[in-house]
């Protein structure tokens, strides 16, 4: 499963701001690994790097350097609409009547389809296949006489998800959907203040956090400091996966830091699904608080049985036939000396489509392993997620096509247990109405088109492109 993106923006007067926001995008580089990108402003027109791959890949010092401009934002992206192509990646660049804004989101817009039609119509051009770019040049074809009021527009007519960092020649604007399905956070670093997915991507560049961007909220930064833009009476629909698995656990989300909360569903998962073993252990690292947690309750002891290689990435070298065989084991290794013979609880976070666990059962199998008792910190996935995550088709989902003893059977393990959802929402200690749990109930916080491809747009693009070459 894959979360959508990051985003990151910066105010700062008198600072360079180009070096703050590339060690902003490594801080929330799990967000998004296929392409990155920075766009600046000193006041005198916007420049824009965007490369495809890792942070560390996407800049040189060369890149930075010519990115003069004390505002600037900043984009990792995984991609929920629109395919991984160069053209896609952000943030995006749009311009109409005089007007030139850059953006980047984070999530996924439901009725891209009327709203690129309606903007084509309008004489609005699209070079990518991505969602954003409609964000963009709506907010752009807006009526009002203020970004404010353009932005106000803009989100009466969007529908979906989007947490949004948004540059203009001299301004930072920060926007959360009236949902608040994706996070979004506000802090002040020296005379300046930064917006951000997470707090975590504040604390990497010396920011404080201050709070979170409400949902629904517009906020503008200029020279007059900031000044922010309410919607009252939201009805929240944060999605559940952040405390589960998206987010960092050393985030605050809903003031809640994510470590302790991902420990208390190992705790709950003790209680609702014991058994005897030898060591309890977490795939590592989405499930290693949630191990320690199960741990700490059943008093059985605690082992790393997997290391993670924490430098395997995207990479543009194709591997072999042989080495691309190995799969799983590139990224897992088994300490097998220390779990061989051993009954094992094994903590994950989730499953969805069911083709990596199986992996991960083999390879503990192969180290030796005696007894393997798979332990999940999420409900079962039966619905797929519209709102940013690409998490599959519900044909694909395996909890949709499977019961829970024939998952466990499918995955070869001795006993599987999912966290409740009552289990799961007491481990999070906040009241259930805020969250979008659809993927575990079907019930989505807005109607959607229950099949959607990711790809749409996509083959609207190229639709697009061959009437023109004709």
């Amino acid at each position: 499963m894959r979360e959508s993106c990051g985003v990151f923006g910066v105010y700062a007067s008198g600072i360079n701001v180009a070096q703050t926001v590339f060690f902003a995008l490594f801080a929330l580089q799990h967000r998004g690994q296929e392409s990155a990108g920075i766009a600046v402003t000193d006041g005198d027109g916007i420049k824009l790097h965007t490369n495809m791959g890792l942070v560390s890949q996407a800049f040189t010092e060369n890149d930075l350097a010519l990115l003069k401009g004390y505002i600037g934002i900043g984009h990792n992206r995984y991609s929920t609409t629109g395919s991984s192509r160069p053209v896609n990646a952000q943030p995006i660049i749009a311009k109409a009547d005089g007007l030139t804004i850059a953006l980047a989101h984070n999530g996924n817009i439901l009725n891209f389809e009327l709203l690129r039609d309606e903007l084509q119509q309008r004489g609005y051009h699209f070079h990518t296949s991505s969602d954003s770019e409609i964000i963009a040049n709506l907010i752009l074809a807006s009526p009002g006489q203020n970004w404010q009021k353009k932005i106000e527009y803009a989100m009466h007519r969007l529908q979906g998800a989007y947490s949004l960092v948004i540059l203009t020649e001299d301004k930072l604007i920060g926007v959360r959907d009236s949902l608040g399905v994706r996070p979004l956070c506000l802090g002040t670093i020296d005379n300046g203040w930064s917006i951000a997915s997470e707090s975590c991507a504040l604390d990497h560049i010396g920011a404080q956090f201050v709070r979170e961007v409400e949902p629904g909220e517009i906020v503008i930064i200029d020279s007059q400091g900031m000044k922010s833009f309410k919607k009252k009476n939201v009805k929240k629909a944060l999605c559940i996966f952040e405390y589960i698995y998206f987010a960092r656990p050393d985030s605050i989300i809903e003031d809640k830091l994510l470590y302790p909360l991902r420990e208390a569903m190992g705790r709950r998962l003790a209680e609702e699904y014991p058994v005897d073993a030898d060591f309890v252990m977490g795939v590592p690292d989405s499930a290693t608080a949630s191990g320690i947690g199960y741990s700490n309750l059943s008093a059985i002891p605690y082992c790393e049985g997997l290391l993670k290689n924490r430098y395997v990435g995207r990479t543009f070298i194709e591997p072999d036939q042989r080495i691309r065989e190995l799969g799983v084991q590139l990224k897992f290794n088994p300490l097998s000396r220390i779990i061989a013979g051993k009954k094992l609880i094994v903590v994950d976070d989730s499953i969805v489509r069911g083709t990596t666990t199986p992996h991960v059962v083999s390879l503990l199998k192969k180290a030796g392993a005696a007894e393997i008792h798979l332990r999940i910190c999420a409900p079962p996935i039966r619905y797929p997620c519209f709102f940013g995550v690409d998490m599959a088709a519900r044909w694909q989902l395996i909890a949709a096509r499977k019961t829970v003893p024939e998952i466990r059977e499918y995955l070869g393990v001795d006993s599987l247990g999912y966290l409740s959802l009552d289990g799961l929402i007491r481990a999070v200690g906040l009241p259930r109405d805020i969250f979008c749990l659809a993927c575990f109930t079907g019930a989505y916080p807005i109607p959607v088109q229950i099949e959607m491809d990711k790809l749409a747009l996509e083959a609207l693009h190229q639709e697009k492109l061959s009437e023109t070459r004709l």
